[in-house]
């Protein structure tokens, strides 16, 4: 019998404020994923979302696993997969990265496909349509990223990546209802003013920095954005809550997590963690109750993890 392959991928958010497309980090809870060949496609899932995760139809690891093997033209081999998922899904977290990478890993395990790292990162952000969350995911940290044109037609993935201070601590504030990404983006407006894109530039080329040098006093302003919070606040009403807390209560800073409807918080230290869970709940008051998931950043990602 085959040695069982097996890969842990990160959860991860993304935008961080804004770095919108562009800027993502890990997070310290996972997919994971253990698979081997077998006579006809199972899956046991456990953990959130465990009944989606589990099917055979409309599985976008699998979709994506046997996609990529009839696109280069080898025979799809029927996989045996146990799956443990802690990533939410539909709540900005990253659970689609997750996914897709672990599709496109699958594939080249058991198709022979013989692709580099660098190659898989580039399919599967072509597949999501940007860097940033599947470069957090692959490489773990904090990354900023870039997709770009590059010879005859092709595209290249730029990234660059540092590791977030080992004393910050992320709370992830969940709703109880996910949102579509497709919804997400339709509220964006197709143009912006100059003075919104700068404020972004400035806050932006701050965030990078911040995470950097472990400059948590940054993190107020490197967090805040001008091009799509501000829209998505009527289909995300936990961010207009949570946004003033940046800068106190042990908030250092806050954004949406990718494309929402969950908020990311930033904090530090055991104490820091007690404050901004205190004043998150109480800011929350009165809307519908939000689970606060309190991790670490992951530096590691599914790239580097043994399998």
């Amino acid at each position: 019998m085959s040695e069982p392959f097996r890969i842990k991928l990160p959860a991860t958010s993304a935008n961080l404020g804004p770095g919108f497309d562009t800027a993502a980090v890990a997070l310290d809870f996972h997919l994971e994923i253990e698979a081997v060949p077998a006579e006809e496609f199972s899956v046991q899932a456990m953990g959130r979302d465990a009944e989606r995760c589990g099917r055979l139809e409309d599985n976008l690891v699998l979709d994506l696993y046997s996609a990529t093997l009839a696109r280069e033209n080898r025979p799809v081999v029927p996989l045996a997969v146990r799956m443990r998922n802690e990533i939410p899904l539909g709540m900005g977290c990253g659970s689609s990265a997750a996914g897709r990478l672990a599709g496109l890993a699958l594939a080249v395990r058991f198709g022979g496909l013989g692709w580099s790292s660098e190659r898989i990162l580039k399919e599967a952000a072509l597949l999501e349509g940007h860097p940033d969350n599947v470069a957090a995911c692959w490489l773990g940290g904090f990354v900023a990223a870039a997709q770009k044109a590059g010879a005859q037609g092709s595209r290249k993935v730029e990234v660059v990546r540092v590791d977030p201070p080992a004393s910050w601590r992320a709370i992830v504030v969940l709703p109880a209802e996910p949102l579509a990404t497709s919804k997400a983006r339709a509220v964006l407006p197709e143009s912006y003013s100059r003075a919104d894109v700068v404020a972004n530039l400035q806050s932006v080329a701050l965030l990078g920095l911040a995470f950097a040098q472990g400059n948590g006093g940054l993190l107020r302003t490197a967090m805040s954005d001008s091009i799509h919070q501000p829209y998505r606040e009527s289909i995300c009403p936990m961010l207009p809550r949570i946004l003033p807390l940046a800068g106190k209560s042990g908030v250092l800073g806050a954004a949406l997590s990718g494309a929402g409807p969950a908020v990311l918080v930033i904090t530090e230290g055991e104490e820091g963690i007690v404050a901004a869970s205190s004043a998150i709940r109480d800011a929350l008051a009165g809307l519908a109750p939000a689970e606060l998931l309190v991790t670490r950043f992951q530096p590691l990602g599914g790239a580097v993890f043994p399998g």
